[in-house]
């Protein structure tokens, strides 16, 4: 199964995805979306799993939840908007996740792009970057990896160019 990740479109999708997700089962987004157009979009070319994040409305809200706990192959997955990283979880998964983690962690929000094991809780972490124009990150990036049985493998970043200090 190979899946794209993006994050923190904030309304805005870069044709370049489209061909980065082309090989792609299913598509994750994790949070600031921006619009239901988006959601749309991305629905209509490819399986489409996803959050909301703190800057969507409610057009986004009522079609997408805060968490998603899934199962893809034998990988314990849960994506969130807003959950920090290894060393550093967000105060409102913190217990949550050492009580029960999964396999994968997947959270947007901060805009930088991260992929790190966490040792102690036997997880890896992604945070995709942001893939759109609003935020502090320099480069748009996205994620794209396999999952087999119980093994992650075949990691890619796509950067997708600069922010624009325009928009």
């Amino acid at each position: 199964m190979i899946i794209g990740v993006l994050s923190d479109t904030h309304g805005y999708l870069d044709d370049k995805l489209f061909d980065f997700f082309s090989c792609c089962d299913e598509i994750w987004h994790a949070g600031d979306i921006g619009n239901a157009e988006v959601i749309r979009t991305l629905a209509d070319f490819k399986p489409l799993v996803a959050v909301f994040g703190n800057i969507d409305g409610n057009d986004v809200r009522i079609e997408t939840c805060k968490h998603q706990r899934l199962l893809r192959e034998e990988i314990e997955i849960w994506m969130t908007h807003i959950g920090g990283y290894p060393g550093n979880y967000d105060k409102n998964v913190r217990d949550s996740i050492n009580l029960n983690p999964p396999d994968l962690f997947i959270s947007g929000h901060s805009h930088i792009l991260k992929i790190i094991r966490d040792k102690k809780l036997g997880l890896l972490h992604i945070n995709p970057g942001a893939a759109g124009f609003h935020g502090i990150h320099k480069v748009r990036t996205a994620v794209r990896f396999a999952i087999l049985k119980k093994t992650i493998k075949d990691m890619e970043i796509i950067e997708l160019g600069p922010r624009p200090l325009t928009k």
